[in-house]
Formats: structure tokens, sequence, C-alpha cells
């Protein structure tokens, strides 16, 4: 029993005592280069798609109104996401040594979040202007599913042996391999065959943002279903989680930042953002929006309340359908003659003879 004791804490002390990083970030079929943070960045995006369009369709969007969506926003984000990277880490692609050319390889890592949610909004918002969808009920949709698709995001980072903080004794404390300049997306291999690991342990950053975006989904998904957050307070409301984070981890963070005022850029960024998402979720105010397609001739939807939705579904009946209203001028019609009647049956012969004697007397009267 001591024995078995023994091995069990010695094995438990090994698993504990490090977290491994992988040697390889890049595969090849055949001539076709197979990167792992493309791979985790795709999955992400799946996740944050499949999830945002659940939430989307118990609100009226019809299914896989995402994807059409995510033509736009993604492309935009990705595009977003590297000019903020380049712009807040020139160094490495414009500073000395640096190769301006490396700031179009996405793959080999480096999408700054504020840059793709700056751009990938926009794209949203072309993609929902154009499908008639109201930008808010999708950005709320969305604030679940993008800390998802964001944590995935984040094992990118990992296998790129990127994004890790200082030393560390913890437990968990993440192993480094030094990668080769000349191998992309493989570690240096030492004289003995074996991958060079850097002295030491570092804190795992990229693990540490991963088990926060997982919160921020779960925090706002129980607020959300609890409060029912409309017109954009729950997207602002992941802004807020996700920011206050990311602000402390940006502390522990080892790697080439900019630095304002002796502290990182993106911490910064990061209060900057946080308080203009809490502006935005104080001042913001109103129900959720639900959706229905347009009446029939329209385009797009209608926005509609929770109610006048749930009416919509379980009986057809749009918010704008009461009683038929009166015909126009329907007082009148009913006073007019029958349209099968006569010009002479028009006026009896009693009101013709009170009009001539009407009109006598008013002549006497003008020759007087």
């Amino acid at each position: 029993m001591n024995l078995a004791a023994e091995l069990t804490q010695s094995l438990s002390s090994q698993v504990l005592a490090s977290i491994p990083s992988p040697s390889v970030a890049v595969w090849k079929v055949g001539p076709i280069p197979i990167r792992a943070y493309a791979l985790c960045i795709i999955v992400g995006i799946i996740a944050a798609a499949v999830i945002s369009d659940y939430r989307m369709r118990r609100r009226g969007a019809p299914r896989w109104a995402i994807l059409d969506i995510a033509v736009y926003a993604v492309p935009f984000g990705i595009i977003g996401g590297r000019i903020y990277h380049v712009i807040t880490s020139p160094e490495a692609y414009f500073g000395e040594g640096g190769e301006p050319i490396k700031a179009l390889y996405i793959w080999e890592g480096g999408l700054g979040i504020w840059g793709a949610i700056a751009l990938g909004a926009l794209g949203a918002w072309l993609a929902c202007k154009q499908m008639g969808l109201p930008l808010p009920l999708v950005a709320d949709a969305m604030a679940v599913g993008l800390p998802v698709g964001q944590a995935i995001g984040r094992l990118g980072n990992w296998f790129n042996n990127e994004l890790y903080g200082g030393p560390t004794s913890a437990p968990w404390g993440l192993e480094v391999h030094k990668m080769d300049p000349n191998n992309q997306g493989h570690a240096l291999v030492g004289p003995d065959g074996k991958p060079v690991l850097l002295e030491g342990l570092y804190q795992p950053t990229f693990l540490y943002e991963l088990v926060w975006n997982l919160l921020v989904a779960v925090f706002v998904y129980l607020a959300d279903r609890r409060f029912k957050f409309g017109r954009g307070r729950a997207f602002a409301l992941y802004v807020m989680a996700y920011t206050a984070g990311r602000g402390v981890i940006e502390t522990i963070r080892t790697d080439e930042a900019n630095h304002f005022f002796g502290v990182r850029l993106n911490v910064w960024t990061s209060a900057v953002v946080f308080l203009a998402a809490l502006v935005f979720f104080l001042l913001r105010k109103g129900p959720q929006e639900f959706v229905i397609p347009a009446a029939e001739g329209g385009k797009g939807f209608q926005v509609v309340t929770e109610a006048e939705y749930d009416e919509f579904v379980a009986s057809g009946a749009r918010p704008d359908a009461g009683s038929p209203a009166d015909p126009p001028n329907a007082t009148e019609a009913d006073e007019s003659p029958d349209d099968t009647a006569s010009p002479d049956d028009a006026v009896s012969p009693d009101d013709a003879e009170q009009a001539k004697e009407q009109d006598a007397k008013q002549e006497e009267e003008q020759k007087g």
C-alpha cells in the first residue's frame, strides 16, 4: 500500500510539475503545410459561429444567417487583427533586422483582438445592412460564442511556443522550446537530437486567457439568461468581462510589446475599452430584440418584442395585424347613391320643386 501510494504521489508530482509545449507546430501533407495556429483559429471561428447561430435562431433569425455575416466579418476581423498587431509591434517588421514582408505572414501568429473586433464589427454591420437584421441582436448573440472562439484560438499560441510570461516555480509552469528560425514551426534541435528547451519554467499566459475566456462565456450566458439584455448590452458585458481579465494577464506577459508610461500598451487599451463598454452598458436601455420575416412585399426582417415574437410563432399573427380598419371615406360611401341608380333617381321630385321655389325667391329679393 505504501509503495502504491508513493508511486501515485510521484506520478502526480511529475504530471503537475510542468506543462509541456509542442515541439512542432507545422506539418506537411505533400507540399502543403498544415499549421496548428491556423487550425486553432479556424476551429475557434466554427465554434463561435455554431454558438452564435443557436442564439440568433432563438430570437427569430433564420438558420445559419451567421454564415452570411461571417463572410464579411471574418475577413475584416483577420485583417483588422493583423493591422493592430503590426501597428502595436512594428519593430519585428520594420525595426532593425526586421522583415516588412512578414507583416503579411498571418499564419506565423500575431492577431490583435482589438483590431479584430473593430473591423469585424464593420464587416458584420455591412452584412446586417444587406440582410435587414439589426446589428445589436447579432452582437448580443455573438457575446457568448466569441470568447469560446478566442479560447480555442489561444491554443495556437501554445503550439507556437509564444505569449508566455515570466519564470515561475508553480506546478503548472510552462516548458518553452527554442524555435528554429530557419525551420519555421519547429523547435531547434540540439546535438543530442532532442528539441531544445529554454531554461526553467514560465507562466502559461495563453492558458490563463483560455480559461478566462471560457469563464467569460459562461458568465455572459448566465447573466443574459437572467436579465435578458438587449440593444447590444450583452456584447458590452462580454467586452467588460474580457478586458478586465486581459488587462491583468497583460501584466504577466513578457513578450515584446510597446509601453506607454512604463505600462504595456494593451493594458491601457484594455482600460479604455472597458470604460467605453461600461458607459455603453449603463446608458443603453431597451428590451431584447426579436425578429420576424418582413410583411409580404417587404424585405428583411421586422424587429419585435419577445411577447410579439412568441405570439407570431404560436399563431402567425403579426404585431401590426388587428381587426381590419374601416375603408377610407366609409361614411361617404354609405351615403352615396347606388351605382345602379339612374341620374334622374339621384334627386327626388319634391327636392327639385323646393329647389325651384328657393331659386325664384332669391331672384325676387335681388330685383327688390
